[in-house]
């Protein structure tokens, strides 16, 4: 059996001496690498890199940028680190246009803003001004003409304005873009009677707690009828048509008696 080889205390010495230098070389840099990271951290802290440059907001179509960079609280020149960013969104979230937003740091000194409003589902006609009503139910004060929601009118703020934008928010897009008038019409045995006229010349008797149900059916019943012979669908109970020409001749039946 062969013996292991033993090395000599002068044999070891060298290995020792160069592992120790290895080891200390290794802290050393290190060290100064730590040492040099903390001098880049304080330059740059000290730097204009540290403060924001540009804030840039994207999404926003009703609220102004300066509206929007005004009520943030961020500003220019702050220092970027130091900002609260979901205080900035907290306060972003009080508009009552804004249903989202977001607030991030964009490498190496920019904020971005990102907002997503609430969408306008009607127009209020008030006075000759024309109020945008959103989704959730908010009427802005700021006559702005929208080309595709449809007008209400003689509706106030309150109840039944706000039902009706809850069954106007369960309409499919189609059939929202084809309401060109909505009336609000009460009658002493439906408070909340209301006559639609759709652009295509129709015009639907109906109350707004079965508007919706009721309207999802709308195309079939259009296309069931002569486009030109124009009158009244009562969506009310069931479902009739009522041709204009029908209620003249019941009108002047009327006026004789």
């Amino acid at each position: 059996m062969q013996k292991g080889k033993v090395l000599s205390l002068e044999d070891r010495i060298p290995k020792i001496k160069e592992h120790r230098r290895r080891k200390a070389n290794r802290r050393l840099i290190f060290l100064l690498t730590l040492f040099f990271l903390l001098i880049a951290c304080v330059v740059y802290i000290q730097s204009p890199l540290s403060q924001i440059n540009q804030i840039v907001v994207y999404g926003n179509d009703l609220v102004t940028t300066k509206d929007i960079l005004s009520v943030s609280s961020l500003k220019k020149g702050e220092n970027i680190w130091k900002i609260n960013k979901e205080q900035a969104k907290k306060n972003l979230m009080a508009i009552p246009e804004v249903k989202k937003a977001e607030v991030r740091m964009e490498f190496p000194n920019n904020i971005v803003i990102n907002i997503k409003e609430y969408s306008p589902i009607a127009q209020i006609v008030s006075e000759k001004e024309f109020l945008p009503v959103l989704e959730n139910g908010t009427i802005l004060n700021k006559s702005t003409l929208l080309a595709d929601a449809p007008l209400l009118i003689n509706f106030k703020t309150g109840t039944y304005l706000e039902e009706l934008v809850a069954q106007l928010k369960e309409f499919p897009s189609e059939i929202l873009n084809a309401v060109s008038e909505i009336h609000y019409d009460p009658k002493e045995t439906d408070k909340y009677h209301i006559y639609l006229f759709m652009n295509d010349g129709f015009e639907i008797s109906a109350t707004i707690p079965t508007l919706a149900a009721k309207m999802i059916h709308y195309p079939s019943i259009a296309s069931q009828l002569d486009s030109k012979v124009k009158g009244v669908i009562n969506l009310e109970v069931g479902s009739f048509f009522k041709a204009y020409d029908e209620e003249e001749e019941k009108s002047e039946g009327e006026e004789e008696r």
